[in-house]
This record gives C-alpha cells, sequence and structure tokens, in this order.
C-alpha cells in the first residue's frame, strides 16, 4: 500500500558521493542473496539516499548482477531530492525496475520490500528515536527480509552497519580501508546512534572494541606482510574470545579480506 500522509522522519544533510557506499553494496549482495531473491518480484528500498541519487543507482546496478528481477525504489522526504532521481532516469535512459518517490519510515512502497538499506539517516536522531526507527522499518520487511542500517564515512572507508530482519537485529560489521586504520576502536565513531553512546565501560560494545585492540596489538608483527595480513591476524584472534562469525557468507577469509569482521548482534546489545 502507498501511504499518503506527510512523510515520516526528518530530512538529512544529504551528503553523499559516488562509491561511498560500494563497501555496504557489495556486503549485501554477498551476504543477503538469499533474500534478495525472495519471490517473483523483489523489492528493495534505498531509504534516504541523500542530495544525489547516484548511490541508489550504484544499488540498483550491483544487487542486479545476483537479483536480476530486483526492483529498486529510492525514497526521500526531500521533494527537490525525488526529482534529482527522476532527472538521472532522463539522463541516462530507462531502467527496468528503478524508481524515486517522495517518502519516509513509512516505506511508501507497493509491497513489503525484501530489503531496506537505510545508511547515514539516523544519525540525527537521538538513541530512543533510533530504536523506534529499527522497529518502524523492521515492521515493512517482507518475510526474510532485511534491513540494513548504518554509518559510513564521507568516502566509505570506515562504517559499521547493523542488519536486522522482522525479529531484530541480527549482525553487526564492522569495516574499514585498511591502509588507513590505526586501531579498530577507530570504528567507534562510526557506530549506529543505538551504539554510539553505549561505548563507554561495562558495555559489550566497548569491552568488544578494547578487545579488538588488543588482538591488533598483537598482530602487528603481521603488518611485514601488509595491513590486510594484519587485520586477518586480528581477527582470527579475536574469533578466540568473541563469537565473530567465521563461516561462509560472513567468513573466513574472503570477506576479513575486505577489511570486515561481523558478529551476531548479542556480542554488542546493550545492557
Amino acid at each position: 500500500m502507498v501511504a499518503s500522509q506527510k512523510p515520516v522522519g526528518e530530512v538529512t544533510r544529504g551528503t553523499t558521493a559516488p562509491n561511498r557506499l560500494r563497501r555496504i553494496d557489495r556486503w549485501i549482495a554477498a551476504t543477503q542473496a538469499a533474500a534478495l531473491r525472495t519471490g517473483e518480484r523483489p523489492l528493495a528500498v534505498d531509504l534516504g539516499y541523500g542530495a544525489s541519487p547516484v548511490t541508489t543507482y550504484e544499488l540498483y546496478t550491483r544487487l542486479r548482477a545476483v537479483s536480476p528481477r530486483l526492483e529498486v525504489v529510492g525514497v526521500e522526504i526531500e521533494p527537490d531530492r525525488v526529482a534529482a532521481g527522476h532527472a538521472l532516469l532522463g539522463r541516462t535512459g530507462p531502467h527496468d525496475g528503478l524508481s524515486f518517490r517522495r517518502g519516509g519510515f513509512e516505506v511508501p512502497v507497493p509491497r513489503r520490500p525484501v530489503l531496506i538499506r537505510a545508511f547515514n539517516v539516523l544519525r540525527q536522531y537521538d538513541e530512543d528515536a533510533a530504536w523506534r526507527a529499527w522497529d518502524q522499518l523492521c515492521g515493512r520487511l517482507a518475510p526474510g527480509g532485511v534491513l540494513v542500517e548504518g554509518t559510513c564515512d564521507e568516502i566509505g572507508r570506515r562504517a559499521v552497519w547493523v542488519a536486522l530482519g522482522p525479529d531484530g537485529p541480527r549482525t553487526i560489521t564492522f569495516a574499514a580501508h585498511l591502509p588507513a586504520l590505526g586501531r579498530p576502536s577507530d570504528l567507534a565513531e562510526r557506530l549506529p546512534k543505538t551504539l554510539i553512546h553505549r561505548n563507554v565501560p561495562g558495555e559489550p560494545v566497548h569491552d568488544l572494541l578494547m578487545a579488538f585492540d588488543r588482538c591488533w596489538a598483537t598482530a602487528a608483527p603481521h603488518s611485514a606482510f601488509g595491513p590486510r595480513a594484519r587485520w586477518i591476524e586480528a581477527v582470527r584472534l579475536l574469533a578466540r574470545t568473541r563469537p565473530v562469525l567465521t563461516r561462509p557468507p560472513y567468513g573466513p577469509r574472503r570477506r576479513w579480506r575486505q577489511g570486515e569482521v561481523t558478529l551476531p548482534w548479542p556480542a554488542v546489545s546493550p545492557r
């Protein structure tokens, strides 16, 4: 059902850039392929894509490679941003299954999506509002669908995201451009809004990041083989004491080599 009421939510800053979300898109394509192929006409939503529709277009092209029937709808509150999406379609020609429309957390699309990507959307909300947004968005998912919500820096080199289903949070992923990473806890500034204020002693997410930093320090000799080798060794050490997901599609080495590590949500769930 397409909603006709005023869009729910607030206009974001709108900052975006080509390839900013490439890392996240590739993770979605690699780990959520089964969800993306659900049904005859699977639908994905890019919620709050910002001032430029380029990241929605990139999501469409990347996910179509694993789900050729997938439709993608870019959803934005700001009418000028929706108009920019329509203008992009006018410049690049028609794209079967790609469209743009106005809306917010109510997700005004004709059927329940198998994917909602909401990146850099909830940073301006307080923690309670972010939890409510999670509940609202998860309630719009198709059975077996996934919400991927998180934050990255301006060029996509540091990111943290959570994958949620209709039943709530499932996993958390930390990702970095390894040559530019000082230590794993540098990613704390990109924690989702539901966790960023929980990065204090005694909270699971803080304990995890401190343990990751210790593993990173222990893995320092592997720097002789490059930052990727050091990261892989640090993740391997972390997996000795933390529930790192080590089986495909989340690991071990293929995703780790990309500068990623995924853990089940209970490893960081606030106390």
